[in-house]
């Protein structure tokens, strides 16, 4: 595996929460720190079953799931009711821009931005565990919007 202290990082969770640790877990672990950008459950699913896996779909859901909470993933809903996932594993802190039209997902990181939730937070009596900061709008270029 390409990814030796995720799986370190995995494997310890899975014993300290007394989940069972299968080969079919590491292979989700595997493709999903892999993918390139924001994927639903049933993209990784399609992708590891046109790679010959064997993994369930079932497992698929589930391990994702774990992955989110041992923090190796972000869970992420753009605004059209499908979760989305996206590897948290060696990435810097990132936002996201969203056409409401097309779909397209930009990723950008502000400095203005990266304390603005610590200081909030702070600000009305909250410590700080996670944040998403996601913009809706709409391509300006309309030639270059992917709108279906």
């Amino acid at each position: 595996m390409k990814n030796e202290k995720a799986e370190e990082i995995f494997r310890k969770f899975l014993k300290e929460e007394k989940n069972r640790i299968t080969p079919e877990r590491f292979e989700v672990l595997e493709y999903a720190l892999e993918y390139d950008g924001h994927f639903g459950a049933d993209d990784l699913f399609i992708l590891m079953k046109n790679s010959k896996s064997r993994v369930s779909r079932a497992t698929v859901y589930n391990t994702l799931e774990l992955l989110v909470q041992c923090g190796l993933l972000s869970k992420r809903n753009f605004g059209d009711n499908i979760s989305r996932y996206e590897s948290n594993f060696k990435r810097q802190q990132h936002d996201h821009l969203i056409c409401v039209d097309c779909g397209k997902i930009v990723e950008f990181s502000d400095s203005r931005i990266f304390n603005l939730p610590e200081k909030i937070c702070n600000d009305l009596g909250f410590e700080l565990d996670s944040y998403s900061f996601n913009i809706f709008a709409r391509c300006k270029d309309k030639k270059t919007c992917k709108k279906s």
